[in-house]
């Protein structure tokens, strides 16, 4: 059982503690921010994770050729993120059977997750956020705070995992999380995206939020340390 398996089995056991909720939606952003952090570290490539082939096999399975994630077109057929997310195990633990027991060749060509981990691999907290900022929609399937906090979740698990130290721009963010409590009066342990989407219209309008008080919390620090 490879870390990929053994994640996916935690997440299935205990969703609130990795991804908030039973959500199709929240761990598809959650692992590609996991898979790519580990790409990025050199650690693994999608082919050894044990998920290349899953996106061609649910649109197969699907009897369609839309180019939706493996994500959206379990959502499409399940009606809510909750049965969606149960039927993510169904689908995987089926695709995984049928892999070992077929010996699938595998191609040459390194499938990616999905669309979303297109994006260049360098720290997502100092470079990666400013271009999530122009185009949510490339690196996140659509503009969504909520998207940018599980894909950030999860690149920092897998950091963590393979026991690499947080990078300075990493630790300034840590302080985000209290500062967003303060600034709000709130201390309930809502995470920053949660106390953030309360206060907006939706989704789109808090990740444009976000931006915002980030861009305030980061000219504090710099101020704070100029002092």
């Amino acid at each position: 059982m490879n870390n990929l398996t053994k994640l996916l089995q935690n997440i299935k056991e205990n969703p609130v503690m990795y991804i908030d909720k039973a959500s199709i939606t929240c761990l598809d952003s959650f692992l590609t921010g996991y898979i790519d952090g580990l790409i990025t570290l050199g650690f693994t490539d999608i082919s050894s994770c044990g998920i290349e082939g899953f996106q061609e096999w649910i649109q197969e399975r699907a009897k369609t050729n839309l180019s939706q994630s493996w994500a959206g077109i379990i959502l499409f057929g399940s009606g809510s993120e909750r049965a969606a997310f149960n039927r993510f195990f169904e689908e995987f633990e089926q695709f995984l059977k049928q892999k070992d027991d077929s010996k699938i060749q595998k191609s040459e060509d390194i499938s990616r997750l999905n669309e979303d981990m297109s994006f260049p691999r360098f720290d997502i907290y100092k470079e990666i956020l400013g271009a999530i900022k122009k185009r949510p929609g490339m690196y996140l399937g659509r503009s969504s705070i909520t998207r940018l906090d599980m894909l950030l979740r999860g690149y920092s698990l897998a950091r963590r995992e393979v026991g690499v130290p947080p990078t300075e721009s990493e630790r300034e963010f840590e302080g985000f999380q209290s500062w967003v409590e303060e600034k709000y009066g709130i201390h309930s342990g809502q995470s920053w995206s949660k106390i953030i989407l309360f206060y907006s219209v939706d989704e789109p309008e808090a990740l444009q939020k976000f931006f915002e008080l980030f861009e305030e919390y980061l000219n504090r620090n710099k101020s704070l340390e100029v002092v």
